[in-house]
């Protein structure tokens, strides 16, 4: 097929650091071999793995990898036994089987050793081809030489103040102190380059392409959008001087009312707003909440801070029908900053390092930024811990009756073939609706509340540039781009932690971060309805979907600074997670919260010598939630942890800090 004008145009033809991985698929062994190419910046390779893929570098389509997904799927449709042969005992035996390698397992892994004794030994199985769940870590190299990392998924350690003991206790212990992040992290980044935000309007939904730069006031830039006359004139109002759209209500009925309507319907029905002020705002709660403002209600975009409550006196304490999040937000008393450069994948790379110290050399907070992992250690015989990726379960049973047994028996996937590898206590560190899928020691009662835990689809996307000057030239670090494929575009976060140096001028190569929740944005759909629709659609979407929609967006805001998306792109990881971040209870769509009896205390009851973590365990997707329920399934399995009964067993903020 011929490539279009505009494609050309765009770049799709150029030669990046884009199609290593096509769709999730290795195009060559040499491409393989060639995606270690110069590591020094940041810890030269180790030897023993030259050969092997560095999966930190590879770029195209990232996340969940085709691999895994098809082996998964085939197990949901009931057609993987009929092919599978017959599995393989392996010479191995463990005290724990850990069936996850995100932040949830590696923290089990490492509690359970802390518990049970140094001679632990102790067999992770991830299904992707990197450690860390969605706390993935992202690095390219400009054509300049300098190394960039990203983030991939996982974002931040958000509210170290609302941490859990058993947390604050995990992170000293791998030598994470959330207080230098103060150090690291450079809040006035911006300021001191006088960078503001903007708004890309979409001719599609706008009636033309147009880039606004954002002010204090409304009453200066929204008269330059391409809003009608009365979207602007609302727009100003609700941003300037919004009023009390609900005149004598008490504060009790206005929460009340407020927790039974949508932001969507706030904005129309309730404050009389323009219907493009929807399109403006819909995707503004969707990276908060996992929902468009179509479904999240109007006291959750309050927590979320969207405009239009100031003048309606609600308070400023948490009101119980919020989600977890929507508390958070509202009630949040530190600064959004405790982030390494590869986001909470530094956690995870301070958790390999504890447990496999020889994959992960050194010491300190700072060398987690630039030490290079040597995946060919994770895996090894002599390993009191072992790590082995590309190994996704398939089985899980007792090996006896449930009530007898010492033990439990686990069939995995790993190249090409099935094993049998057996292990005193499991736990299982994956996604809730794999689990059932599992086993067959389930009752229906369990079952069902572990479907009830959905994933939230979502693509966490970094774009290397090979500078930065036309943001500098438009005086902004990101804009936003309602209702458009992305939600946007923003420099990542400013960080600099030892030897890796975030940029500091406008000629430096910098990474752009986008993201996007794939959803139908139709009103009066669930969220979890939304979420299979938006995961379905990620199935079918390719690199070059997102790629061309990537270059678009950036030609649009930024062409008339002189951006050349073909010249100025230098290489893009898009990763998606079909399977996102777990699904958080929210009204209007849960009305049993936060009253009612949660489908996750179901949900996780262990059984046997299995219990189960994750923070779809705690129905929060949050790094500490996921270190919550590691400790509590630790606990479940041992009974005498010491030190893991203090974990938070609350979705969100602790309650004793709401002041409900």
């Amino acid at each position: 097929m011929s490539m279009s004008e505009r494609d050309r145009a765009l770049g799709m033809d150029r030669k990046i650091t884009r199609r290593d991985f096509m769709n999730g698929v290795a195009v060559t062994a040499g491409a393989v071999a060639a995606y270690g190419a110069g590591m020094s910046a940041l810890g030269a390779r180790p030897a023993a793995a030259a050969d092997a893929p560095y999966p930190p570098s590879l770029t195209g389509l990232r996340g969940h990898n085709a691999g895994a997904m098809e082996v998964m799927h085939a197990l949901r449709d009931n057609s993987f036994w009929q092919k599978a042969g017959t599995p393989e005992p392996v010479a191995e035996s463990y005290d724990l089987i850990v069936v996850g390698g995100g932040i949830s397992g590696l923290a089990a892994a490492y509690l359970y050793r802390q518990q049970h004794g140094p001679d632990a030994k102790i067999l992770v199985l991830e299904a992707q081809d990197d450690f860390g769940g969605h706390a993935r870590r992202n690095e390219f190299t400009a054509s300049n030489g300098r190394k960039l990392i990203g983030y991939g998924g996982s974002q931040s350690l958000q509210t170290p103040s609302y941490f859990s003991p058993a947390v604050k206790k995990l992170l000293a212990d791998i030598d994470i102190d959330t207080e230098k992040f103060k150090v690291y992290y450079d809040s006035d980044w911006s300021e001191k380059r006088g960078l503001g935000e903007a708004v890309l309007f979409r001719k599609e939904v706008f009636g033309v392409d147009k880039l606004v730069k954002q002010t204090e006031t409304a009453a200066e830039w929204v008269p330059e959008t391409p809003l009608n006359e009365q979207a602007k004139k609302d727009l100003i109002e609700l941003l300037d001087a919004p009023r009390d759209y609900l005149p004598g209500k008490s504060r009790e009925e206005k929460l009340q009312i407020l927790s039974e309507t949508t932001y969507a319907d706030f904005l129309t029905k309730i404050c009389g707003y323009d219907q493009k002020l929807v399109a403006y705002f819909q995707n503004s709660t969707e990276g908060y909440f996992g929902m468009g403002i179509d479904g999240t209600t109007a006291l959750d975009a309050w927590g979320n801070w969207n405009p239009g409550f100031d003048g309606m006196d609600l308070g400023d304490k948490a009101y119980k029908t919020m989600s977890p999040s929507g508390r958070l937000a509202l009630t949040d008393p530190d600064p959004y900053i405790f982030h390494f450069p590869d986001g909470n994948a530094g956690v995870a790379r301070a958790l390999l390092r504890a447990l496999v110290p020889d994959a992960l050399p050194g010491s300190g907070m700072e060398s987690l930024a630039t030490a290079a992992v040597d995946y060919a250690a994770l895996d090894r015989p002599e390993n009191a811990v072992r790590i082995r990726i590309n190994a996704p379960a398939m089985r899980v049973k007792h090996a006896g009756p449930i009530a007898d047994a010492s033990e439990v028996d686990i069939t995995y996937h790993h190249e090409g073939k099935l094993h049998v590898v057996r292990g005193g206590h499991v736990v299982l560190a994956c996604w809730h609706r794999v689990i059932p899928y599992l086993t067959d020691e389930l009752g229906q009662e369990q079952i069902d509340a572990l479907n009830d835990q959905v994933k939230v689809p979502l693509i966490y996307t970094n774009v290397q540039l090979r500078n930065w000057e036309a943001l500098a030239k438009l005086g902004i670090g990101g804009f936003e781009c309602p209702s458009g494929f992305w939600d946007g575009a923003s420099i990542d976060f400013p960080v600099s932690m030892g030897d890796y140096k975030f940029a500091e001028n406008p000629s430096d190569p910098i990474i752009l971060h986008l993201s996007k929740i794939p959803l139908t944005g139709e009103a009066g759909v669930s969220t979890r309805e939304q979420c299979a629709a938006g995961r379905q659609s990620l199935v079918t979407m390719t690199f070059e979907d997102m790629e061309r929609e990537i270059r678009d967006m950036l030609a649009r805001a930024l062409g008339e600074a002189g951006f050349d998306p073909a010249r100025d792109i230098e290489g893009i990881t898009c990763n998606r997670w079909s399977h996102g971040y777990a699904y958080e209870y929210m009204r209007p769509w849960d009305k049993y919260w936060p009253d009612g009896e949660l489908p996750i205390v179901k949900a996780r009851q262990p059984w046997g010598r299995i219990a189960i973590a994750n923070s779809d365990a705690g129905a929060y997707a949050y790094a500490h939630s996921a270190i919550d329920q590691a400790a509590r399934a630790v606990r479940d399995l041992l009974g005498h942890a010491d030190g893991l009964a203090a974990f938070a067993d609350f979705p969100g903020p602790p309650r004793d800090m709401l002041e409900l």
